[in-house]
């Protein structure tokens, strides 16, 4: 959420509306059948770095366009989850419909277009796209994807949520930090467990390697020993093939390694209930000693891991 704050708003009008989605979630476009009848209401809660959300309004259909975010520097993926009517959705080269009982994956970096032609009560879990990337791998092939969460992980993942509004005007700053955190885990693993998240450009087998060796380092990630040839001995692969690999991904193994280790680390210093020092949290994702991490994370977000600590520190005093 941009304001980082609950907020409960009824019975907007179609100007209103648009104003209020593109402050909760990312400038977007909004068209009703009626814009002068049109009518919405929504709830938000902050739950840390993510944020949760109600609405209910009529028919409409959202379009996020590249100019919406040419000058985003951080993106986000919205999770909505239908409750009354089936949604429609249309991102890249997926048209897909999620009905009540699922959930659909929206990028927030990539244009699309989002609709439902009657009224409908939905929730929307926004999370930033690095913490999904660091968990799951490229996030390109997310866009569209629609979970049935009738079963398994993905219904825990939507009991949650619902647990989660249920009790969240209850809990302080650090708990909502928890719950949101406890549901970006589950979302991930719900992501994570579908082979569809296979789907690239590559042949299967290829895509098949990838994300084998993405998951081996996503479960070393904390280990300093960590290195592309640990990774291709873990996977059965040669070297040469695992650095071909991700070659084709425009990254280096060695590059998505630290990066990796960078965006978990920034959580960490981002965090309410990081208690340790920044040394500590260096060496916790695997770096070899803080001057080494601290150069790193500088030239990766422009700014050092004390600004970071200090600005969530100022954000958190001041809600």
């Amino acid at each position: 959420m941009t304001a980082h704050q609950d907020k409960s708003v009824a019975r907007l009008g179609g100007d209103d509306w648009q104003k209020l989605v593109s402050e909760a979630y990312f400038p977007l476009d909004v068209d009703m059948r009626d814009r002068e009848a049109f009518r919405g209401a929504m709830q938000s809660w902050s739950l840390g770095d993510m944020g949760l959300s109600r609405i209910d309004c009529d028919g409409l259909i959202y379009r996020r366009h590249r100019r919406h975010f040419l000058n985003e520097t951080q993106s986000a993926l919205l999770i909505a989850v239908p409750e009354d009517a089936e949604v429609g959705f249309n991102q890249g080269d997926r048209r897909t419909e999620c009905k009540p009982g699922g959930f659909l994956v929206e990028r927030g970096d990539a244009p699309y277009e989002y609709w439902h032609t009657r009224r409908n009560r939905q929730w929307v879990f926004k999370v930033p796209t690095a913490s999904v990337r660091a968990r799951v791998g490229a996030s390109e092939r997310l866009g569209g994807l629609t979970f049935d969460a009738r079963t398994g992980v993905a219904s825990y993942f939507l009991s949650s949520l619902r647990n989660v509004a249920a009790h969240v005007e209850q809990l302080d700053a650090p708990a909502r930090e928890a719950a949101g955190s406890h549901m970006l885990e589950l979302l991930c693993l719900t992501i994570a467990n579908d082979q569809r998240v296979l789907g690239s450009n590559q042949s299967s087998v290829r895509a098949a390697h990838l994300a084998r060796a993405e998951q081996f380092i996503r479960e070393k990630l904390k280990d300093p020993a960590l290195s592309p040839q640990m990774v291709a001995d873990g996977c059965g692969i040669s070297l040469r093939y695992l650095q071909r690999l991700f070659h084709e991904t425009d990254q280096s193994i060695i590059t998505y390694i630290r990066e990796r280790r960078l965006k978990r680390s920034d959580e960490d210093l981002r965090s309410s209930m990081a208690r340790v020092s920044i040394a500590e949290i260096a060496y916790r994702w695997g770096f070899a000693d803080q001057s080494h991490f601290s150069k790193h994370y500088k030239a990766y977000f422009g700014r050092t891991p004390s600004e970071t600590r200090k600005e969530a520190a100022r954000f958190i005093q001041g809600r």
